[in-house]
């Protein structure tokens, strides 16, 4: 068998770019806090804690979540201006 040279990936070629990759984490981060404002204790069989309707818990940790991962969606589509350009000069 002989052997097969792997050829040499351009970064126009590749799917995601650095500004990718940052958008990403930075979504993932977003996630992340999101779902650490959500937690905490809760209510016990003795005692009512009404902390866990407070607007923290119910409000802000599920907007942050959710626009998290509507951001990572944006993310993952987001093509620079540079190489739109230089995709559709290849065609």
């Amino acid at each position: 068998m002989q052997k097969e040279e792997l050829k040499k990936v351009t970064p126009t070629q590749r799917p995601f770019s650095k500004i990718n990759f940052f958008m990403m984490g930075g979504c993932v981060v977003l996630i992340i806090l999101g779902f650490v404002l959500m937690s905490g204790g809760g209510s016990d069989d003795a005692s009512f804690n009404p902390e866990i309707f407070s607007t923290r818990r119910i409000v802000v940790g599920p907007l942050l979540a959710f626009l998290g991962f509507l951001f990572m969606a944006f993310a993952i589509m987001w093509k620079p201006k540079s190489e739109k350009s230089e995709h559709n000069l290849d065609n």
